[in-house]
């Protein structure tokens, strides 16, 4: 069910589908809920999953100023709507920093927190210089080009040789994604804090999947991180990109389900 948030402050459409234990998916740039379909509907047999459209993605419009703050209150405001006490909530990519600032900010909401493809790291000045450089791009020649250029990286060699169309969907995906917003993603990640405090204090169980081939969050940046938090699942996929919930999808909703299922 598509319900629209009514707030003072925040705009924008969820899904809710499914009863049980809350968990909600945060989908990453440049992606909208939709992203999560496969996941959901298998998850949905034994949970409540909300899988939100950021602002700026989907059905949600973008709100000014935009940061991973901004969106974690947006996060905490469909809690509230939706009277949640607890739930799971697993970020990818992009969605991870929002999931991290949600922790941050609302730890009394959380009842276990998953990065999937995502770190707790700021960004390297290396990493703010290329988004700069993207930021350029998209002002230059719009969207498309950029998506274009970016979105093939986010996959595994493996996946673009053996599924292609995976590659074109997610590109038709982001393309739905206003240049705007698009650069407004970018600069929230550019100015974004460091969070590994965050897992070095959380309370509850800590998530970590990690592609092999992922590029875009090399998993050698990431596993100095998984012995911060006191509780720590890991899972490493193989010839996998960025992009995990596509490219072996069946076995990272398992992996999704065991962690819901753990943090209960």
């Amino acid at each position: 069910m598509w319900k629209e948030l009514n707030h003072a402050k925040f705009s924008g459409g969820y899904q809710v589908t499914g009863k049980g234990t809350p968990v909600m998916l945060l989908h990453g740039f440049p992606e909208n809920s939709e992203v999560w379909a496969q996941q959901q509907s298998n998850l949905q047999a034994n949970y409540c999953v909300i899988t939100p459209d950021l602002p700026g993605s989907g059905r949600s419009p973008l709100t000014q100023p935009l940061s991973m703050e901004s969106m974690a209150d947006f996060v905490h405001a469909i809690v509230l709507a939706e009277g949640i006490e607890k739930l799971t909530v697993i970020g990818h990519s992009m969605g991870g920093y929002v999931a991290l600032a949600f922790a941050e900010k609302y730890p009394q909401h959380l009842q276990g927190l998953g990065l999937f493809h995502s770190t707790a790291a700021a960004d390297t000045e290396e990493k703010k210089e290329a988004r700069r450089k993207s930021i350029k791009l998209m002002e230059q020649y719009g969207s498309e080009a950029f998506v274009r250029q970016a979105v093939p990286g986010m996959f595994s060699p493996h996946t673009k040789n053996t599924q292609p169309a995976l590659v074109e969907a997610l590109v038709q995906m982001g393309m739905q994604c206003k240049v705007e917003a698009l650069i407004a993603y970018y600069e929230a990640m550019i100015q974004r804090p460091d969070r590994k405090t965050v897992l070095q204090q959380i309370q509850v169980p800590v998530l970590f999947i990690m592609g092999k081939d992922d590029t875009a969050v090399p998993m050698d940046s990431v596993l100095p991180q998984v012995t911060l938090p006191p509780k720590s699942s890991i899972h490493i996929f193989e010839h996998t990109g960025h992009m995990g919930m596509w490219e072996v999808a069946q076995e990272s909703t398992l992996v999704l389900q065991q962690f819901i299922e753990f943090c209960k």
